[in-house]
């Protein structure tokens, strides 16, 4: 199964072109919240889950930009729709 990722700047490309960011997070921890624990929990703690999330990808072989897109985990395909599923992927 390969790849395709949609840069904003430089269109379709070959997965092989970008950098994975990682999942779209909730916002960090407050710095008065701001504990070891709390910051491990957010760096390293994923809900990894096996449908449609929204992620972070960098251009690293094109335009450098960053960039953030939903992604079905369970098909490898970029979608358009967080809503959606990945049989209905980004033409």
């Amino acid at each position: 199964m390969s790849l395709t990722i949609t840069c904003p700047i430089c269109g379709k490309r070959n997965g092989y072109e970008f950098r994975y960011g990682g999942e779209d997070k909730e916002k960090r921890p407050e710095e008065d919240m701001f504990t070891s624990r709390a910051w491990c929990s957010y760096v390293h703690m994923n809900k990894s889950v096996a449908g449609t999330q929204k992620e972070w990808w960098c251009h690293k072989d094109g335009c450098g930009a960053w960039f953030a897109i939903y992604r079905d985990t369970t098909t490898n395909l970029e979608v358009s729709d967080p809503n959606e599923d990945g049989s209905k992927a980004k033409a």
